[in-house]
């Protein structure tokens, strides 16, 4: 047979480094602008930040003064440790209540699991001020459930921690479905074999094979209840943390120098939580064989009722606060005037001036979500498929799983000692809509990067070589064969970028101008200025929103999917 008619063995294909000659020289200008955004808007920011922290507010050059002067002052050491044991105590109460839930979703047979999930993850859709409120509501001075905490003040620690078990709960629950679905089937098959226990199956079995998940659960809820500022302002009274000690230095006194070492002390948990929770997730790579088998639920009546009720009594906690909420936006005035009204809803939306900050809330999730998924795709694209500069990508891998490590507060901190200048090139983007859109983007990047990465080693690197070797300029087959593929995930990053933007508020309370003011933040100067029901509306449209954007989600995923994934099913 002539060589013409013999059939390449594109199995022994292997991936060709880009030629930066011809037409692929557009892969190496993305990657160095990719590279370029995430120094400029993560890095730069915080050398900016620990610059100022050396400095006083005249820029003269001060070394460890202000470090010094902080640790001297008793009430920034207060903070330090409330900050500290407020997030250990959270941590110590949500990764349990999680663990349990999620145990109920994956090994029971019990009724009603979808909705049960669904529940679990409506306070993803809601800003962290809504949980502090609905709390007041429940529990403060005219709460009609404060005998429930006998005699002690919901204003303070015990506020916090209610508010922020309820706000972590799902980030929890996430990875330790995640965990306990990674179980190996023939691990349990074989406890049975040996006539092993329920319990000792539990502590021998289950509990070592999802000892990964929990330490990573545990160390994103301390991530986010140390740097989270919705739910202290809201209802921390008296009780200081470094989230809101940040603010205080920074809106309040105008002293930026102290505000950015509170700053450097506050990003400090945050790295070591960062650096232990990569750690887990590469050992967790491990957990999956290629031999193993699915866990199956087996049915036992009287365990998946045990589940069904602790499940419940978990759905009921949600279900009395984003309905407790919604109650309050609609009667008069608490606890006064209990008559059903819109007033509130008609204040937000036509009487008051909090309108624009709605309407600038949903333009700022759309164009993250649009610009966001756009950027973090292409980028993962970048890492993931093309084989030039590797020194390169892998430093900017690192970006992109750093910023996981920096909390919207700091950030947001980082971008005012930057961006606020007069000598930066940049200082025009300081108080726009674009600078709100790119720290959104920069806070929430890791998690979606995660997501593009996930679906895109999914595909076969057979697609490149192959495209490679017939001379296919790369972003061909990007657009023919990687995006129609990765659909689902696409949509899927775009989804999370809205949802996190619309209820986020650390990372934009000190980036936002009078003419881009944020639902979030009008919802804490409503508070402030005792509008409890203005303020539940206002919380509530956020969720509404959300909500909304969820389910014609679901329905043109659904639509969509069905035309373009059919290759799936055959």
């Amino acid at each position: 047979m002539s060589s013409s008619n013999t059939i390449p063995n594109l199995g022994a294909v292997r991936p060709l480094k880009l030629d930066a000659s011809g037409q692929d020289w557009v892969a190496r200008i993305l990657l160095l602008l990719t590279a370029l955004f995430l120094i400029i808007f993560l890095l730069v920011p915080m050398s900016a930040m620990l610059l100022r922290a050396v400095q006083d507010n005249n820029g003269n050059f001060v070394g460890l003064l202000h470090f010094q002067e902080m640790l001297a002052t008793p009430a920034i050491g207060t903070s330090i440790w409330n900050s500290v044991w407020v997030s250990a105590v959270t941590t110590i109460i949500t990764v349990p209540l999680a663990f349990a839930f999620a145990y109920g979703l994956t090994r029971s047979n019990m009724p009603f699991k979808s909705g049960f999930r669904l529940l679990a993850l409506v306070p993803l859709l809601a800003p962290s001020l809504l949980s502090a409120l609905s709390l007041i509501q429940w529990m403060g001075n005219q709460g009609i459930a404060k005998a429930l905490l006998m005699g002690n003040s919901v204003y303070g620690p015990i506020g916090i921690i209610l508010a922020s078990v309820y706000n972590t709960f799902p980030h929890a629950l996430m990875i330790l479905i995640t965990a306990l679905a990674l179980a190996d089937g023939r691990l349990y098959e074989a406890a049975d074999s040996l006539k092993a226990g329920t319990i000792r199956k539990f502590f021998t079995v289950t509990l070592p094979g999802c000892k990964y998940g929990l330490i990573s659960a545990a160390t994103v809820v301390f991530i986010y209840v140390i740097a989270d500022f919705g739910a202290p302002k809201v209802i921390g009274g008296n009780f200081n943390v470094l989230a809101v000690e940040v603010f205080k230095q920074v809106i309040g006194q105008q002293n930026f120098s102290r505000g950015a070492v509170i700053g450097l002390f506050l990003l400090l948990p945050s790295i070591i939580s960062f650096l232990v929770d990569n750690n887990v997730r590469k050992k967790l790579k491990a957990q999956l064989s290629a031999r193993s088998v699915a866990y199956v639920a087996k049915p036992n009546l009287k365990f998946d009722m045990l589940m069904l009720a602790y499940c419940t009594v978990i759905g009921l906690f949600f279900i009395a606060i984003i309905g407790m909420a919604i109650y309050t936006s609609l009667i008069a005035l608490w606890p006064y005037n209990l008559s059903f009204t819109l007033k509130h809803y008609e204040f937000v939306l036509v009487e008051g001036d909090v309108a624009p900050a709605f309407f600038n809330s949903l333009k700022m999730s759309f164009m993250t979500a649009f610009f966001g998924t756009i950027t973090v795709f292409i980028t993962a694209y970048l890492l993931e498929k093309t084989k030039t500069w590797q020194g390169l990508k892998g430093s900017m891998h690192l970006l992109a799983m750093g910023s996981m490590a920096v909390p919207g507060i700091v950030l947001g901190l980082g971008y005012i000692m930057f961006f606020n200048s007069a000598s930066n090139p940049l200082g025009f983007l300081y108080g726009s809509m674009a600078i709100l859109v790119l720290a959104n983007i920069v806070h929430y990047y890791t998690s979606s990067h995660l997501t593009a990465v996930t679906a895109l080693k999914s595909i076969d690197d057979e697609f490149e070589s192959v495209s490679a070797s017939l001379k296919v300029p790369f972003y061909k087959t990007f657009f023919r064969v990687t995006v129609p593929v990765c659909l689902p995930a696409i949509l899927d990053i775009g989804r999370y970028f809205f949802v996190v933007s619309m209820s986020t508020l650390s990372c934009i309370v000190f980036l936002y101008s009078p003419d881009t003011l944020l639902a979030a933040v009008a919802i804490m100067n409503l508070d402030e200025a005792g509008e409890i029901g203005p303020a539940a509306a206002l919380a509530c449209m956020s969720v509404y929103a959300s909500f909304l954007v969820c389910v014609l989600y679901a329905a043109i995923t659904k639509v969509w999917l069905t035309k373009t994934q059919r290759w799936r099913t055959r």
